[in-house]
């Protein structure tokens, strides 16, 4: 199976100690697909094609403009200006014609300008490949899981999920499980992710309590850290990491 090359990844992501494994293998592969789109690999035709069509969102064209690679990015960003320009241009012309364009037939009552402007404003390249290879990341994680041993090991002794992602496999396993063995599968994670959100809002409520002068002297335990801990437990997001300069 060619999901077999993913898993490399999905264990490593196990590996790592936080309160989402499947948050750890995004963020990696999230940086990977940057240093991808900056690199040579962008001269290739099929990679320029796509990064001209889905250009990037709000995030992603920030991640790229602290990489520091302004020529890297500057010939990308040209190649995918002439490409909207030029589209926008045919637009207009077709708005000006009375032509209804490209977009007529599916959406009739949508301008061809307009969806082209959604779709502008919808799309970007480094979220459509990191979504794309993450899937394939949910497919290898139950090929683990179903293998046992190590890897199961791994996962009831993590620290749970997001919620998203907890939410996201529980649902998956239908899809990749018989009856039976998503019915355990289901009992396991939920009872591991409902104990580990306990700690987690256990962590959150002393890490407020030490702003009351009462518990001032009273030891942090495992509460320093909470609040972004919570943060990605809650909201799947980091926010510990710093722009590269």
């Amino acid at each position: 199976m060619k999901e077999e090359i993913y898993t490399i990844p999905v264990m490593d992501g196990f590996k790592e100690d936080c309160e989402c494994p499947f948050c750890a293998m995004r963020r990696t592969l999230e940086d990977k697909t940057i240093d991808y789109v900056l690199s040579p690999a962008y001269m290739e035709e099929d990679v320029r094609g796509e990064t001209n069509d889905k250009g990037f969102c709000h995030e992603h064209m920030q991640r790229l403009y602290a990489e520091g690679n302004a020529l890297g990015l500057a010939l990308m960003l040209h190649s995918h200006m002439k490409a909207q320009h030029e589209t926008v241009q045919k637009l207009l012309s077709q708005s000006t014609s009375g032509k209804r364009g490209l977009f007529s037939k599916k959406q009739a009552d949508v301008s061809p300008l307009e969806a082209n402007r959604r779709h502008f404003t919808e799309s970007c390249y480094v979220c459509h490949r990191v979504d794309e290879i993450f899937d394939r990341y949910i497919s290898a994680f139950f090929m683990l899981w179903k293998k046992g041993g190590e890897f199961r090991d791994l996962v009831t002794g993590s620290q749970g999920f997001c919620l998203n992602h907890f939410m996201q496999i529980y649902e998956a396993a239908a899809q990749h499980l018989s009856a039976d063995a998503a019915k355990e599968f289901r009992d396991q994670i939920a009872a591991l992710e409902m104990e580990n959100l306990k700690r987690v809002e256990d962590d959150l409520e002393w890490f407020t309590l030490k702003f009351d002068y009462r518990y001032k002297d009273k030891p942090w335990k495992n509460a320093k850290d909470a609040l972004p801990r919570s943060i990605l437990k809650i909201n799947g997001q980091f926010v510990d990491r710093s722009p590269k300069k």
